[in-house]
């Protein structure tokens, strides 16, 4: 694909443009960093220098910017491992979360590094260190340089379990002198669904097939599974989960509490797990401001809930245990859903036989959404009142949540196959 005028114009302006942000990702950087101490590490990696870290020639290059992706790369990994056993992973990150989500997947010869900022010489210098064999982009993540240098070198470049929302396709296409380029210059892309798929060729993108969602094959952790079973043994009352909370969305559900009887209130724990961690402190402020009081998880006892207390607010401010919290809830409120985020992931609950309640707000995971609730899996509802409502009706009546949790479990089982499929087509088209 030859690039025209315009278009290598606005690549050039675009790598100015990104020389220029420098000090304002060094700011962001830091400030993240004063939150969560991982984005301090190994900065020189996000200049593409990578001193200590041996080179990856001919492995399988994945990028996974974040936590949820990171969950989808593990179960495409396992799924390259099982077809190409000794294959080897090079595993790239943009957050902290991500990063230390991923660190569990290595094995021996594989490597975990930052991904480089999008600019020209850190871009090179990321690919001349660890040359891999081909890249495997994970949902979004698609770079203009990135992908520019990658076609320059020859070097193949799959968008995989890929995704884009109506409000995505308008941004792209409001800057469609770069995104064009982009998605256009892919190896090749594997949508999650027809309607992914459709709003991915109206930017060029070689859409090679609908593959489905790699989530939908997760498989629960025993132990993490043992731990909530565990947890929910010790509860005197239903708990009902926050999963994934975002900014602005605690303070709705405060608001709705505030409006609730104190008998209605005393009639379930509160279980709140936002979405990113650097948020534990402020929503535990947010929670107490509001009256309540919050016992975190990580001041838990080792194997079990707190005694149950009134106007109290558990805390999940812990890694890794999501599968657990899902355990341990008889509903869940889906996060993303109550502002216009486009929701988190509904599918880990649903593994874990867990009924959802979802805001409407889904884009992200249309298509999901749509399916768990045709399936009787999730309800859907307009405000944190229906919300409420809906939660009520299945903690006090658990032969209907007992109906949904079956529910959650078939939904599920209809869309598993994808990882097994996106990874053989992918050692078919370029074996490391």
């Amino acid at each position: 694909m030859r690039l025209s005028l315009l278009q290598r114009a606005s690549l050039w302006l675009y790598g100015w443009a990104m020389w220029l942000l420098v000090p304002v990702l060094k700011r962001k950087l830091r400030r993240r960093g004063a939150q969560e101490s991982g984005y301090l590490k190994h900065i020189e990696q996000r200049w593409g220098i990578y001193p200590g870290i041996p080179a990856s020639k001919g492995a399988v290059w994945v990028h996974a910017v974040s936590l949820g992706e990171t969950r989808a790369a593990a179960i495409l990994i396992k799924a390259l491992r099982q077809q190409s056993p000794g294959v080897r992973i090079l595993l790239t990150h943009g957050t902290a979360t991500g990063r230390a989500e991923g660190l569990g997947l290595l094995q021996a010869g594989d490597v975990q590094a930052w991904q480089p900022w999008d600019m020209p010489s850190a871009v090179q210098g990321f690919l001349d260190h660890f040359q891999p064999c081909m890249g495997v982009l994970l949902e979004t993540e698609v770079w203009p340089q990135l992908i520019h240098t990658c076609a320059q070198r020859g070097l193949p470049v799959h968008l995989v379990n890929a995704r884009m929302s109506e409000r995505s396709l308008r941004k792209a296409l409001r800057q469609r002198a770069l995104a064009l380029p982009a998605y256009g210059r892919l190896t090749g892309v594997l949508a999650q669904t027809e309607a992914d798929a459709q709003r991915l060729c109206q930017l060029g993108a070689p859409v090679t097939a609908v593959m489905g969602n790699l989530k939908y094959d997760i498989q629960i952790d025993p132990s993490q599974a043992a731990l909530g079973q565990q947890w929910r043994a010790g509860t005197q009352r239903p708990v009902v989960m926050f999963a994934s909370s975002r900014e602005g969305e605690e303070a709705q559900w405060l608001a709705l509490l505030d409006q609730i009887s104190p008998q209605e209130q005393a009639s379930v724990q509160w279980l709140v797990v936002p979405r990113h961690p650097q948020r534990f402190n402020a929503v535990a402020q947010l929670i107490e401001a509001a009256g309540w009081s919050v016992q975190r998880r990580s001041q838990w006892p080792v194997e079990s809930v707190p005694a149950a207390k009134p106007k109290t607010v558990w805390l999940g401010d812990s890694l890794g245990e999501m599968q657990a919290y899902y355990q341990l809830a008889s509903v869940a409120w889906l996060g993303g859903s109550f502002e216009p985020l486009g929701g988190q992931n509904l599918i880990e609950a649903a593994a874990c036989g867990c009924p959802i309640v979802m805001g409407p707000y889904t884009f992200n995971f249309a298509e999901a959404a749509i399916q768990a609730e045709q399936y009787g899996a999730a309800i859907c509802v307009h405000s944190m009142a229906e919300a409420w409502a809906a939660t009520q009706c299945w903690v006090s009546q658990p032969e209907t949540a007992q109906t949904a949790q079956g529910s959650a479990r078939r939904w599920l089982a209809q869309g598993q196959g994808a990882a097994r499929a996106c990874a053989q087509l992918l050692l078919s088209t370029t074996h490391p």
